[in-house]
């Protein structure tokens, strides 16, 4: 079985999280996608246990009072998000390392919990404007939106110090191999 350790990776929308993300489960299958849970509708498509575990909000509070997370909160009024343990310990028993990917408070409080066995890593776009002209180009957000997500990503960036590293995104190639690089030397198993 692999030794407990957890990695924790967060950023601001639009720095190129996702597509890292997907790239370091590629390149090392001892990683595995820990998928969280959440009180909201599932979307078109979505399946209970793979893309979330979705819960009632009443059933995800009995979860909190059963001390079910690792971490969670209520992102939005009602809407409330978390890593079961049973997830991180499935994951575990599979001889495999959780990839946690959740949002600057959650993979804080992560941290907190498990500072010896958690490496944290925040990614983030070279500068506001690239992080921007990246939100433009999904070409998802209205005017209000793309502010929103801007002054959301102002106040993320304001932690990004207390995270074990940050990888600059700035060329996808090198921060894909930077990101490999701490991961292989954090876990201490090879990548492919």
């Amino acid at each position: 079985m692999a030794p407990e350790k957890f990695i924790i990776i967060t950023a601001p929308s639009g720095s190129g999280k996702t597509t890292l993300v997907r790239r370091l489960l590629a390149a090392y299958p001892k990683l595995a996608f820990s998928i969280s849970a959440c009180t909201r509708n599932p979307r078109p498509g979505e399946q209970h246990g793979k893309d979330y575990y979705f819960y009632a909000e009443n059933d995800f509070k009995n979860l909190i009072d059963e001390d079910a997370f690792v971490e969670w909160e209520m992102v939005y009024t009602g809407k409330y998000y978390g890593t079961l343990k049973s997830e991180v310990q499935r994951i575990w028993q599979n001889d495999q390392f959780p990839l946690v990917d959740i949002d600057v408070q959650g993979a804080l409080a992560i941290q907190r919990k498990y500072p010896d066995s958690s490496l944290s890593l925040f990614i983030e776009a070279p500068s506001l404007e690239v992080l921007r002209q990246r939100l433009i180009a999904r070409g998802t957000e209205t005017a209000q939106t793309l502010e929103e997500r801007i002054e959301k990503a102002k106040d993320e960036l304001t932690y990004a110090p207390q995270f074990d590293r940050i990888i600059i995104n700035d060329d996808l190639e090198e921060a894909t191999r930077e990101l490999v690089k701490v991961v292989e030397d954090f876990l201490g198993v090879p990548a492919l």
